[in-house]
């Protein structure tokens, strides 16, 4: 019996540095012990190859039988597996089929505590499913945007981005993870943003917002969320949204504040620029890698993006049209302040300053 053992200990051995496959060291196990009852069944009592390999078939045939039924056992849980992993991907199958629009089954069932919210409901999470919003940015304030946009349903969700994810973004950027270092931080989210909800469609531009095709871009979308951490992109945005009449919602963070508001003077508001009309000294506004940021601060600012967007898509509630929302994490404070817009605005002219802000 112990002459079995060695020889099996050294299948496995011999397989394990050829780097065999297991079925194949499997395969080969089941031959040796089919050709030790073979000689058991075959060679007369009291042979010497009997009395080394256990002296009777009866001890392998057991052992042959258990791992028949292990194996068995085994190929059944793979088989249920199967058919659970089916069932897991049939809401795909169902959003697939589901007319445009409209929401399946699945879609519904996850959307219960949206639907249960009466400035919400059925019908406002069908506006969800049925609108297009761009994220620029896929960094601090992207990621828990990104995420929240995904959860409630949005039915497509831009992305457009041309950096990659770097070890020191992962403090804050909660969408990416480590194994995403070094691959684009668009495709890293919308592999995040999908896997949260197989029914949203993702579209990621790995590349930055440039003047050229900003206006074109942004044209397609409903709503504009600008994440970005410089006021060159961040005036470039504004101006393709006011020249499309496209709703804008734009963060910025330094330190432990952050900042945010609803840009959009084709409907009674301000444009960013109407507010911060030049770039301050860059010595004066430090980036994040200079001045550092609390880790948890994006995801607060964030999620608040995410929140007045879903306010502005359904029409629910007093979104942040005309107001200017400022939140100090260092001292738990939140303050509003009224702002207007400037009727020399070089982007949009004070379009909004002749008229009341109004819903969306």
């Amino acid at each position: 019996m112990i002459l079995v053992g060695v020889m099996i200990a050294a299948l496995w051995g011999i397989g394990a540095m050829t780097g065999a496959p297991r079925r194949a060291r499997w395969t080969m196990t089941g031959l040796l012990l089919v050709a030790v009852i073979a000689l058991h069944l075959v060679l007369p009592d009291g042979h010497p190859l009997r009395a080394a390999t256990g002296g009777s078939a009866a001890l392998w045939i057991g052992l042959a039988a258990a791992g028949g039924i292990g194996w068995l056992y085994a190929q059944g849980l793979r088989l249920l597996r199967a058919r659970a992993g089916a069932g897991a991907r049939a809401p795909v199958r169902e959003a697939a089929e589901a007319p445009p629009g409209r929401l399946g089954a699945a879609e519904l069932e996850r959307s219960l505590r949206h639907i249960v919210l009466r400035e919400i409901g059925g019908p406002g999470q069908a506006r969800l499913k049925a609108a297009k919003v761009l994220v620029v940015g896929a960094g601090g304030l992207g990621s828990p945007a990104l995420l929240y946009l995904a959860g409630a349903g949005v039915g497509t969700i831009g992305v457009i981005d041309p950096d990659a994810v770097d070890a020191t973004n992962l403090q804050r950027q909660v969408i990416h993870v480590d194994a995403a270092i070094g691959a684009p931080k668009v495709f890293s989210a919308a592999e995040r943003m999908t896997a949260l909800n197989p029914f949203v469609t993702v579209r990621p531009y790995h590349r930055a917002l440039s003047e050229e095709i900003a206006e074109e871009l942004i044209a397609e979308y409903d709503l504009v969320l600008d994440g970005t951490d410089n006021f060159e992109t961040r005036y470039r945005v504004n101006r393709a949204c006011v020249a499309a009449g496209v709703p804008l919602i734009a963060g910025a963070l330094t330190q432990w504040e952050g900042q945010l508001s609803l840009w959009d003077p084709a409907r009674g508001g301000p444009c960013y620029r109407c507010v911060f009309p030049r770039a301050p000294d860059p010595g004066l506004v430090p980036s994040c890698a200079e001045a550092g940021v609390l880790g948890p601060l994006p995801g607060i600012v964030g999620a608040m993006m995410a929140a007045e967007a879903v306010k502005v898509l359904v029409e629910a509630g007093e979104p942040l049209r005309g107001r200017l929302m400022i939140h100090d994490a260092l001292y738990a404070e939140t303050r509003v302040m009224r702002i207007g817009a400037r009727a020399d605005c070089p982007d949009c002219g004070g379009r909004g300053a002749d008229r009341p802000p109004r819903r969306a």
